[in-house]
């Protein structure tokens, strides 16, 4: 049987820049910090770092998606490396670190750099969110689609989709407004989140209509940040400082229309066959999950991925979090611990990884979940930019 290439890494550091509604820092200074903190946490030194990779890579835009690549951090670290990658055709988020394994496996790095720079917040204030509505502007490929009908935000976009999944599904907005309310109880837990006073499911229910059936608080915080992670090879990673996070199974197939716009499972977000792919590769079931990282661009990407990923059956995620309790800190499954990206701040999948890590080695403080977690689900958004992980500590 042919050896699976994620099974022979793991994840050995992780940091965090400070995170700000508007830094008072540069982009590249936020992950100059977060990739620092990640090699010393390994207990690594720079010179020991051979490869780099991101996602999805740099795009000097104005825009502040993804204002710092390969390249940069390269030079401002003074890194020599065996190899790199920073693209955005690759499964979501994670790509970046399903790049690294193929490297590592492929004997090009032992120890991967890998990292993920927003700067949405002070871009935000520009001219660039006002320049996607000047008048005669032409637009090019998926926002062409869009453009008519003058559906430029992601949660204009996304809400089509939600909505048939509240169709289908009977959902209601007590029960959504379950994600919120619990990731913002975690947040108030977590130092470094954005937003910490807690919300009731009436201040969830009294917040303004985004764009039906998304209100204000089912949308993630556009903010200023870095997260970084080292993935080392599984010889050199249980010589370090740190239990080594095996990467236990990936999910990266797109057995779908990669497009949003053409996508042909709109309520699903094409993560079923990306959660099949995963469960395939490994031994564990969804019952040996103690944890669970979920993209939360939206909340209703949540609600997928605990379907998609069997956590409850198809349509069945409004029974599994009707009250909050089973999603809870101390509930069955502790889904988006740190406060996710709805409350925490938009770092884009990597803050999921980085909370996972720090609540599987033990060093979330008040917000640690009981009972030694030891294996923790993580994934991506959905439509061609679907990923997941299983994460488990050695």
């Amino acid at each position: 049987m042919t050896r699976l290439a994620e099974k022979d890494t793991a994840i050995t550091g992780v940091g965090m820049s400070d995170v700000a509604r508007g830094a008072a820092k540069s982009a590249l200074a936020l992950t100059v910090d977060a990739c620092v903190e990640a090699i010393a946490d390994a207990g690594l030194t720079r010179a020991e770092i051979d490869g780099i990779a991101t996602w999805p890579g740099e795009r000097a835009d104005g825009s502040g998606f993804s204002p710092v690549g390969c390249a940069a951090v390269q030079d401002a670290l003074r890194l020599e490396v065996g190899w790199y990658a920073g693209g955005g055709e690759a499964p979501g988020q994670y790509g970046a670190v399903f790049n690294a394994v193929g490297a590592i496996a492929a004997g090009l790095c032992r120890n991967v750099l890998i990292f993920r720079t927003m700067y949405e917040a002070t871009a935000r204030k520009t001219s660039y969110a006002n320049s996607l509505l000047r008048q005669g502007q032409r637009q090019a490929g998926a926002f062409a689609w869009y453009a008519p009908y003058y559906t430029y935000a992601a949660a204009l976009q996304q809400a089509l989709f939600f909505n048939l999944y509240v169709h289908k599904s009977g959902i209601t907005p007590e029960q959504v407004g379950q994600i919120a309310v619990n990731q913002r109880r975690n947040a108030a837990l977590n130092p470094k989140a954005i937003y910490k006073t807690p919300i009731t499911l009436d201040d969830y229910l009294a917040s303004p209509i985004i764009a039906t059936p998304l209100r204000l608080y089912d949308c993630d915080v556009p903010i200023d940040g870095a997260a970084a992670i080292i993935l080392s090879r599984m010889d050199v990673a249980r010589t370090l400082r740190n239990p080594p996070i095996r990467i236990e199974a990936i999910g990266s197939s797109m057995r779908y229309r990669n497009s949003w716009t053409q996508l042909d499972a709109l309520d699903t977000q094409a993560q079923p066959r990306v959660a099949e792919m995963l469960w395939s590769r490994t031994d564990l079931r969804p019952a040996d999950v103690d944890i669970a990282q979920l993209y939360d661009g939206f909340s209703f990407h949540t609600i997928n991925w605990l379907e998609n990923f069997g956590f409850c059956e198809r349509y069945g995620a409004k029974d599994f979090i009707e009250g909050g309790h089973r999603i809870a800190l101390d509930g069955d499954l502790p889904v988006n611990t740190g406060g996710g990206a709805l409350s925490a701040g938009r770092l884009h999948a990597y803050g999921a990884v980085h909370e996972a890590c720090t609540q599987l080695w033990g060093r979330a403080g008040a917000r640690q979940v009981k009972g030694d977690p030891h294996v923790c689900a993580t994934s991506t958004s959905g439509g061609p930019l679907a990923g997941a992980m299983l994460l488990v500590r050695d």
